[in-house]
């Protein structure tokens, strides 16, 4: 995990681009605007981000109710940092953070790709017969 790292609960507003940019790397929020983005860090209940050298290369936000599910979105990591611990060190300090200690049921959707890495927080994909359902208008959410 690199020295540098620093992980943070909040995304100050002068960040707000830095965040979108990085949001854009991945195909399922590639669309998102920094309006949309401050919208979004407005209504989730948990954020969690990781900085090196004072640049945004990590995000993970959690919407919950405190009690019985926590749900956790929009995991990203900059590509120039992916094995090197820092995903590793976001998703920790996400898991661990207190006010989800209390929660029965911490939730996650993946890429089947990355179950392994999920795995290693006690994720797993055997959830009986549940079946992940959408309604949504953009086609992205729903190719294969």
């Amino acid at each position: 995990m690199p020295a540098d790292l620093t992980i943070q609960t909040e995304v100050p507003p002068s960040r707000i681009q830095e965040l979108t940019d990085l949001m854009r790397t991945a195909w399922w929020m590639s669309d998102r605007s920094p309006a949309e983005v401050t919208r979004l860090l407005e209504h989730s209940d948990i954020v969690t981000t990781a900085s090196l050298a004072d640049r945004l290369v990590g995000f993970a936000r959690v919407l919950t109710d405190y009690t019985h599910l926590a749900l956790v979105l929009d995991v990203i990591v900059d590509e120039s940092q992916r094995g090197s611990g820092l995903g590793a060190a976001l998703l920790d300090a996400v898991v661990n953070h207190p006010k989800l200690a209390d929660v029965r049921s911490l939730e996650l959707v993946c890429q089947p790709e990355l179950i392994p890495f999920y795995r290693r927080w006690g994720f797993t994909d055997q959830v009986g017969g549940s079946t992940l359902m959408r309604r949504t208008a953009d086609a992205r959410l729903t190719s294969c």
